[in-house]
Order: structure tokens, then sequence, then C-alpha cells
């Protein structure tokens, strides 16, 4: 507030300083919408904050999938550790964990017991009582993708990149390496990770830039089975 008081921009971009920038976009679209922000007459180009919050929410991020008929690996949320068993046993092991707050994958693991889903819990809660934990069924032997694309106010989408990861899905990004083409991908299977890439930016009104993670998984010769995994709208390290 202090920069937009001293710079008075026309506008600001928050799609290229990572997680942070997204995290203060909705305090900062309210300011600018309140009386003393309306002054300022600055607005945020790109991606609106409110599609930004929808993307960043586990459970309305889902509705959208659910509508457009996308698929992702079983998840669910828990405020305590009753919830997280009970989800747990509705996903079964091993499970990805961890707190829904933290930034770039920090305090991220997986889980194989009971045993140690109750060890992890309990550390995670002591740190923050007040937030959830994710869960996620681990995709055993996938590939995980990387797509960053391009978006325009009037819906055309350019998928800029799409790249295979060389370690197993459930490697952080932040920790992987990733080859571009992809090496070892169906023409079909990039064809659906294309389609629902178009999908979900147009569907969360994108303009600017989105990154989405999703991950494939051989069935057998014939079949892949794709899952999205998550999908940012701001640049990415990719």
């Amino acid at each position: 507030l202090n920069i937009i008081e001293a710079e008075n921009p026309f506008g600001l971009i928050v799609q290229f300083g990572g997680q942070t920038p997204l995290k203060l976009s909705l305090p900062l679209y309210k300011w600018l919408n309140s009386e003393e922000g309306l002054k300022s007459g600055s607005i945020i180009l790109g991606t609106s904050p409110l599609s930004i919050d929808i993307a960043e929410d586990r459970e309305e991020f889902t509705k959208i999938l659910e509508e457009l008929n996308i698929k992702q690996p079983l998840n669910g949320l828990a405020r305590s550790k009753a919830e997280a068993f009970l989800v747990a046993n509705n996903i079964g092991f091993p499970l990805v964990v961890r707190p829904s707050y933290v930034l770039g994958g920090r305090a991220m693991e997986i889980v194989k017991d009971k045993n140690e889903l109750s060890r992890y819990i309990s550390e995670a809660f002591k740190v923050s009582p007040d937030h959830s934990i994710l869960l996620d069924q681990y995709l055993s032997n996938a590939i995980e993708i990387d797509v960053d694309a391009l978006c325009d106010s009037s819906g055309s989408i350019v998928i800029a990149g799409l790249m295979e990861h060389v370690e197993p899905a459930g490697i952080h990004s932040g920790d992987s390496a990733c080859c571009l083409p992809s090496i070892s991908l169906s023409e079909p299977t990039l064809e659906t990770v294309k389609k629902w890439t178009k999908l979900i930016a147009n569907r969360l009104n994108v303009v600017g830039l989105i990154n989405l993670q999703f991950a494939v998984r051989n069935l057998n010769n014939e079949e892949n089975e794709i899952f999205i995994l998550e999908a940012n709208p701001r640049a990415s390290r990719t």
C-alpha cells in the first residue's frame, strides 16, 4: 500500500512473484475497492483475485473440476485428527499430506500407514492449530506433467510448454527436472492434457499466466489414467 501511495501506478501485476502475491491479491483487491483504495485509481491487472482465490481454495476448485468432468486424485481436507483418519480410511494409503497454508511444498510428506499419519498430524497441528491439512491419494508409478499457458481476455489460450518430469510424480517441482518436449507420453494423453488446460483456464477466466500440474498413470499398454494435481494462475519455476 505504501508503494501504491508513493508510485500511484495505473495497475498492479500479481503473477510474477510466486505464491506470495497470490496470497496478497485478495486483501489488496478489497482495499482497492474500498473508499480509500478507489481514490488511488489503481487496479489489479490480469486474472481477477476472485478467480485466484477459487483456484487456491481446495473445496471450490474441486467443485469446478466436477463441473468440467476432470479427474483429480481422491483427496480430502481435515481440521482435526479424527477428520484426518476418516479421510485416510476413505482414500487409503499411501497418502500425500501437507498443511493447507504453506508455500512451495514445505512440510509435504508421503505417509504409508496410520502411525505415520498420527505422528504427522500431531506435529502439524502443534505448529499451526488453526489450519487444516490436505490429504491426497498418492499415485504410485505416475509421470508428472507441468503445463505453462498464456491466456488473453477474449479466451484465447497458448500452451507455451508441456513438460514431462524426469522423477516420478510426488517430487516437488522445485527439486525435480523436466524435459521439453515430452518423450514418453502418447498423443491421446497430450491431447487430453491440452484440452483440460484450456477448459480450466477458461473456467477460471485467467488473463495472463497459468501453471497446471497433471499426473499420468499407465493402466495397461493401451490406456493411461490422467489426473489434474493443481492449477496456479501465475508464472511458475518452469
